[in-house]
């Protein structure tokens, strides 16, 4: 009798099994790396992509009075959506470790409903790990009717730690910019704009 361990067949399925199993990790390791190299932008600062967290304690701000950088706003909108897009100002003086809040504008300028969803990021990259977004609309799908209007907050601070990193501590103005883009199941449509090379336009109204 023959030892069935040594069956050819019985080997080829193992490998067989084994080849597909490496094969659907590695597919589901694609599909998760987009989500945890978002996340670990947003946890560290990676990228200039801001942190998310919770408005500053004034009694651990640490930031001297007369402490501030000029933050300007930058805003596009991708050829694919037909919204124009604005902040309230082009630039503001915010203070190290004290929340500051602006508003953003949208308006659809189409003649049917269409909903969008906006990225961002901060310049100069470093900056990304002391930019810490109290309150955004980024990443949260917005549907507006034809002409209809509204009006979004961005709460942030700026860590007065910047001062004590030697790569930012000489730096008095950063921008914070913004990208609205067709939502595409619930995440931006940017796939169409990296085959046309259209990077969006600048929106105001």
């Amino acid at each position: 009798m023959s030892d069935p361990r040594s069956n050819p067949n019985r080997k080829a399925n193992r490998t067989a099994l084994a080849c597909a199993g490496l094969v659907a990790g590695m597919t589901g390791l694609a599909f998760a790396s987009v989500p945890l190299y978002d996340a670990f932008c947003k946890a560290t600062g990676f990228d200039g992509t801001p942190i998310q967290g919770a408005a500053p304690r004034a009694s651990a701000s640490g930031a001297h009075a007369d402490d501030s950088m000029i933050v300007r706003f930058d805003t596009n909108v991708s050829a694919g959506l037909p919204w124009a897009f604005r902040a309230e100002t082009r630039k503001v003086e915010a203070r190290l470790g004290e929340t500051t809040t602006v508003f953003f504008q949208a308006k659809n300028t189409g003649s049917a409903p269409s909903t969008g969803i906006a990225t961002f990021n901060v310049q100069p990259g470093l900056m990304g790990g002391y930019f810490v977004k109290v309150e955004c609309f980024c990443f949260k799908e917005q549907t507006l009717q034809p002409g209809e209007t509204m009006d979004f907050p961005v709460v942030f601070y700026i860590d007065p730690a910047m001062r004590q990193d030697s790569n930012t501590s000489h730096l008095s103005e950063m921008t914070l910019s913004y990208t609205y883009f067709a939502s595409k199941n619930g995440a931006p449509a940017t796939a169409a704009l990296a085959t046309t090379g259209d990077t969006g336009k600048k929106s105001n109204f």
